[in-house]
């Protein structure tokens, strides 16, 4: 495989697989005629230059490198020879050895996005298996540093920790912001008005944020050093059991994505 590579993505039609072809091609990390996806039923309308099936053996032969963006239960029954060819897994569980041995290839890369991939600001861990290439990795580095911000990370216990932390994407802000939200309005905000002010102040956190490379750590001492309304939250919040909610939560989102490979 070259720089240049042919990319196809099982489940294309999914929002998953959707939104990884999008960034990738906004990127220009593959042009639309190097791009392949399949769909279930129906054909949908977008990427009209790039080559639709229904046939996921038809689309494996004619790419460079393979994407399995299906659900996790549905993996079993899915039925591709890669012949020899790097297999990208973005599905939650399954483990290198077993897309190998399925797909017929030593060069398999587990890899989990997020949901933010649509708008270029997924946080993507990944780890290689022993006979991936340095070629490999570089188009895996290419195609989710499209997608926003990638890791090879060192093993997959790493991959599944972070499958509950990071692959969780929005959920857990989103989390935040319903329970902010639920209460402005038992305040008696209007429901606009509540939902504007919290998804503004969630938003602008994420900008600081990235654009300063901030510590959370660091920002939330900032704010107890004042000795003001948010560090009067924040210690209530704490000593509510938000920290020990957080970690019970992350836990069992670890466990279950452990589980998910076992099934």
């Amino acid at each position: 495989m070259s720089a240049s590579f042919k990319l196809g993505i099982v489940g294309g039609a999914g929002w998953l697989g959707g939104a990884i072809a999008g960034a990738a091609l906004s990127a220009g990390v593959v042009q639309a005629e190097d791009v392949a996806l399949s769909f279930r039923s129906v054909k949908p309308d977008r990427f009209p230059r790039s080559f639709w099936t229904d046939d996921n053996q038809a689309l494996a032969d004619r790419c460079d490198v393979i994407m399995l963006s299906v659900r996790p239960q549905d993996w079993p029954s899915l039925k591709l020879d890669a012949k020899g060819k790097l297999v990208v897994s973005v599905m939650a569980g399954i483990r290198i050895a077993e897309i190998g041995e399925k797909h017929g290839t030593r060069r398999v890369v587990r890899t989990l996005p997020n949901a933010a991939a649509e708008v270029g600001k997924s946080y993507t861990p990944w780890i290689a298996s022993s006979d991936a290439t340095e070629v490999d990795r570089i188009a895996v580095r290419a195609i989710f540093d499209a997608c926003g911000v990638q890791d090879e990370v060192g093993s997959e216990r790493d991959i599944d920790y972070l499958t509950g932390l990071t692959g969780s994407g929005p959920a857990f802000p989103a989390l935040l912001a319903e329970a902010m939200m639920r209460d402005a309005v038992a305040f008696g905000l209007s429901p606009e008005v509540a939902r504007r002010a919290v998804n503004t102040v969630l938003t602008g956190t994420g900008r600081l944020l990235e654009l300063n490379d901030a510590s959370p750590a660091d920002t939330v001492a900032a704010f107890l050093g004042y000795r003001g309304t948010t560090a009067a939250a924040i210690e209530t919040m704490r000593e509510a059991g938000f920290d020990e909610a957080v970690a019970k939560g992350l836990a069992a989102a670890f466990l279950k994505s452990i589980a998910m490979g076992k099934a």
